[in-house]
């Protein structure tokens, strides 16, 4: 199959090693790619956000499936230029990838369908967001409304510091307040057509920066999956109570939702509640998924594409576990410093159960440089997770990058 994936990042790498481990023949095209997607398929400078650039190059090459991996394209209306042309692609049009890009539009959507979640106040003004943070209390929870490149979500018990990110974030636009929810948190892809869905495996990722979940809020520093404590019966329960009233809700409304949909989740004493949605696949635990997917990737996201998911079994994961550990460079989230030397991911790569997806990086001369602030994701597959955080942590003690750090407790609470 003639694929193309649209964005630059660890998840797009993920994705592509998923695809060319299929041993298939797919001829895949990367745009814009890094240094690490560089190394396993062509690469393209293209714009992904532009739907005309997008549409042309996919017609002239005749390509058979778009992969859209980050949200901007799909924001952007990208989905919907390729679908007016005929091209099957994976992800949802700009209408539908609202429940990412307006997290009011997502809560309206939540309260039609009746899914379970926490209760949340749109504000407007500072005098708006200040009200609802003081009536809410503490752990206050902040959200800018629309993306936020993973940063315009903030949790914190300091009251100053929930204003301020309110105020900066109100220079962008709106802002939700919202209730505290407190639980353990579950991250669910779900493959949708815009009628049925199929699950994937879950994952549970790290969003603060340093160990014990302490720092500031990131894209995430790791992840990992299966989750062996999560109750018998979850994935079943959030396709019926969130997943197919979602979907269904979006279509009833003339905006199918035809790609993955991101349920991040928590667990709460009183039931299973949406902390948000995102229209794509996550990041980083992608990188944690589709290491144990058995059943080709390929197939399932045309079948989404193409609307024919209602015909699949689920898909099939291995028994192995998986773990990814962020390198992010120094100075991550808030000014990350760029074009350091990065070396040593060959001598990680020699490890046995040992894959590394690029985020950030591009080639100097001879060198490997880091150009943003989340650099690579070491990922580590084991018979269990002793094993597998054993195999990542020894991958990223061979990779060096001055200034890098990484958190040292992903997965640590599961291996045992």
């Amino acid at each position: 199959m003639r694929i193309l994936v649209l964005g630059s990042g660890a998840r797009e790498h993920a994705i592509i090693t998923a695809l060319l481990a299929e041993n298939a023949g797919h001829e895949i095209t990367a745009a814009p790619g890094n240094a690490g997607i560089a190394a396993d398929v062509p690469t393209i400078g293209l714009d992904p956000t532009n739907p005309a650039v997008v549409t042309g190059f996919a017609l002239e090459n005749d390509i058979e499936l778009v992969i859209i991996g980050p949200e901007a394209p799909l924001v952007a209306g990208v989905a919907d230029k390729l679908r007016q042309r005929g091209v099957a692609v994976f992800g949802p049009g700009k209408a539908a990838a609202q429940l990412e890009g307006s997290k009011t539009f997502a809560k309206r959507i939540m309260d039609d369908a009746g899914v379970p979640t926490g209760r949340a106040l749109r504000a407007g003004t500072i005098a708006e967001a200040i009200a609802a943070i003081d009536d809410y209390g503490s752990p206050y929870v902040v959200k800018a409304d629309g993306l936020a490149a993973g940063k315009g979500v903030l949790v914190t018990e300091d009251r100053n510091a929930a204003i301020d990110h309110a105020r900066f974030w109100l220079n962008h636009g709106s802002v939700l307040v919202e209730e505290f929810l407190a639980g353990q948190e579950v991250s669910l892809f779900l493959l949708s057509d815009g009628h049925s869905v199929l699950p994937l495996s879950p994952a549970q990722d790290y969003k603060r920066l340093n160990d014990d979940d302490d720092g500031p809020n990131t894209g995430g520093m790791g992840a990992y999956s299966p989750l062996p404590w999560l109750p018998a019966g979850f994935v079943d329960e959030v396709i019926e109570t969130i997943a197919l009233p979602t979907v269904r809700q979006l279509a009833e409304e003339q905006t199918p939702f035809i790609g993955l949909l991101y349920c991040g989740l928590i667990l709460t004493e009183n039931g299973i509640r949406v902390i948000e949605f995102n229209a794509r696949f996550g990041d980083p635990e992608t990188q944690v998924v589709l290491p144990r997917l058995i059943t080709p990737l390929s197939g399932l996201l045309f079948a989404a594409a193409t609307g024919g998911l209602g015909s699949l079994p689920r898909p099939e994961f291995s028994d192995d576990v998986a773990v990814t550990v962020v390198l992010a460079s120094e100075g991550y989230p808030e000014t990350p410093i760029t074009g350091r030397i990065i070396s040593g991911v060959d001598t990680a790569l020699a490890i046995h159960g040992v894959s590394v997806a690029h985020a950030a990086t591009a080639k100097s001369g001879d060198n490997l440089v880091a150009t943003g602030g989340r650099i690579l994701s070491v990922v580590a597959t084991g018979a269990d997770f002793i094993e597998a955080r054993s195999r990542a942590y020894l991958a990223l003690e061979a990779i060096e990058l001055d200034g890098g750090h990484y958190r040292t407790d992903i997965a640590a609470r599961v291996a045992k």
